[in-house]
């Protein structure tokens, strides 16, 4: 009998844990095709969520617990999913369950149908016009200046083969973006439309501004066009630069000195200094990303795991 592994990333979900266990379980207990698995993650709450857990954990040897020492952020949890999972084929499902859990079947049957990854993209949610716009924004910049092709409104909910995990556990990369991974490895892959829920329970804990760090990593961590623009637009500016250069001492020894103000000057010292500062900031961008990789720190830290033989 296969195994399915139901990976389920926490952080401060008190609200919601039993809820969604409660929910998964009614569900899985129907199909007796499979051997299923309970992972939950928890990213170090602050609220009783690993107590909940731990509770859970109890009274069903299926469920397994992974309690990491801090919060180390949304790409931890994944990351940790995707290294103790032990099934044939993992389904990620977040805990506050807006992906319907009920969706689970039609994954697995395509998974069955020869699908490496099958993940669920959503066709509406409650986010705001601006909040959709800006993912929008982002995935149709993204697809246009990396070297992959991440689709929108694809959150990471949905099911992935062993040999996808595998493949994303062989990574050695700490700077994660794990969409945008789980698209590099390649494999067969299938999209199946549903509608987003509006969150039953508590208050999300992702934030505009962790969107926008969240929106770096892709960019930074799949991407060379900022730098290669650098380089062609110094390269452009250097040209133009020198002709203007031999225009102007043309000018000097044919008509006398032109310019006489110094505004000309000043527009070309805050015009050069700004190109200069935004050359820096770029780079300054792909800095952090090269610290992560050369400390060689792990991408995250487990305090604690429950119901694991070994």
């Amino acid at each position: 009998m296969k195994k399915i592994t139901i990976g389920v990333p926490c952080f401060n979900e008190e609200e919601n844990v039993v809820w969604a266990y409660k929910t998964i379980k009614e569900i899985v207990d129907k199909d007796k095709k499979y051997d299923y698995e309970f992972l939950f993650v928890d990213n170090g709450s602050s609220d009783k969520t690993r107590l909940l857990i731990e509770k859970i954990a109890k009274k069903d040897r299926r469920v397994k617990g992974v309690f990491l020492s801090r919060n180390f952020g949304p790409e931890a949890s994944g990351q940790a999913l995707t290294d103790y999972s032990t099934g044939d084929a993992v389904i990620f499902l977040p805990c506050d369950l807006q992906d319907p859990p009920e969706l689970m079947p039609k994954l697995i049957k395509r998974w069955n149908d020869g699908y490496d990854i099958v993940l669920g993209q959503y066709t509406k949610t409650e986010d705001s016009r601006f909040m959709t716009l800006m993912r929008k924004s982002f995935y149709g910049l993204f697809k246009k200046i990396s070297n992959i092709d991440v689709p929108t409104n694809v959150t990471g909910f949905g099911l992935v083969s062993r040999n996808v995990i595998e493949a994303l556990k062989s990574l050695p990369e700490k700077y994660r973006f794990n969409r945008g991974l789980m698209m590099w490895v390649g494999f067969k892959r299938f999209f199946i439309p549903y509608q987003k829920r509006v969150r039953k329970n508590g208050i999300s804990s992702y934030h505009f501004f962790d969107y926008i760090k969240h929106s770096e990593r892709g960019l930074f961590g799949f991407s060379y066009l900022p730098l290669d623009l650098i380089v062609y637009f110094g390269l452009v500016i250097t040209i133009l630069s020198f002709l203007f250069i031999i225009g102007y001492l043309f000018t000097v020894f044919v008509f006398g000195n032109p310019i006489k103000a110094s505004i000309p000057l000043m527009l070309a010292i805050v015009f050069f200094g700004g190109v200069n500062l935004m050359a820096l900031s770029i780079i300054g961008k792909y800095v952090p990303v090269i610290m992560e990789e050369t400390k060689n720190r792990p991408v995250y830290i487990v305090d604690e795991k429950i119901n694991f033989k070994d």
